[in-house]
């Protein structure tokens, strides 16, 4: 990846097993200025009414919502996949909801994620992947990274299920930024929408 500015025009997120809480401490460090458009897959029981926009909301100081069918992304706001639907980025900045067949037995999907917002998004995109028992997103990530994009992971090290940040560097290689709970929290206090999106200005 060059050492160019690219204006960041949208994060994705991805975890599992142990990621939520990893997620609520980095909602938290979120600065007031950052207006770049926040998507997260947690994998959920599709049986369940998801929690995860409510707990989130109560660290994040932006507007949370779970994602709806054909919403446009707003400046500013954070979006949370709902039980049993992935979540597709649009060309047109919108968000689309599937019913397709689960990826890694899961649905929502980060892969699914990931690959859209490449996709859509390209180098303007920031991809990471947090703690979770399966392989879901490393695809997705190795996408994010292949289009220019920056693709950070979780230091396995730190993750409560480590094997979801694992496969992530196993797909990406030496173009992973591997960061621990701090550093995540770290950068996240420090994004901003014209960061430099080059790795060594990630960590």
């Amino acid at each position: 990846m060059s050492a160019r500015t690219t204006a960041l025009r949208l994060i994705v997120i991805g975890g599992s097993a142990g990621a939520l809480d990893v997620m609520l401490e980095l909602c938290a460090a979120l600065p007031d200025t950052l207006t770049t458009p926040i998507v997260i897959v947690l994998h959920l029981q599709a049986s369940h009414i998801s929690l995860v926009p409510e707990l989130l909301a109560r660290t994040c100081r932006r507007p949370v919502r779970e994602v709806e069918d054909k919403l446009a992304l707003e400046a500013g706001t954070v979006y949370v996949a709902p039980p049993n639907y992935h979540v597709l980025v649009e060309r047109g900045a919108t968000l689309a909801l599937s019913v397709d067949a689960p990826v890694h037995y899961s649905r929502p999907s980060i892969d699914v994620l990931f690959e859209t917002a490449a996709d859509s998004f390209g180098a303007a995109t920031l991809g990471v992947v947090l703690s979770g028992a399966n392989e879901d997103g490393a695809r997705g990530l190795a996408r994010i990274h292949r289009a220019g994009g920056a693709a950070v992971v979780q230091d396995p090290a730190t993750a409560l299920y480590p094997t979801m940040p694992t496969a992530a560097l196993a797909a990406v290689g030496r173009g992973a930024q591997v960061l621990s709970i701090a550093e995540l929290s770290s950068l996240f206090a420090r994004l901003d929408g014209g960061m430099n999106l080059h790795q060594d200005s990630l960590r």
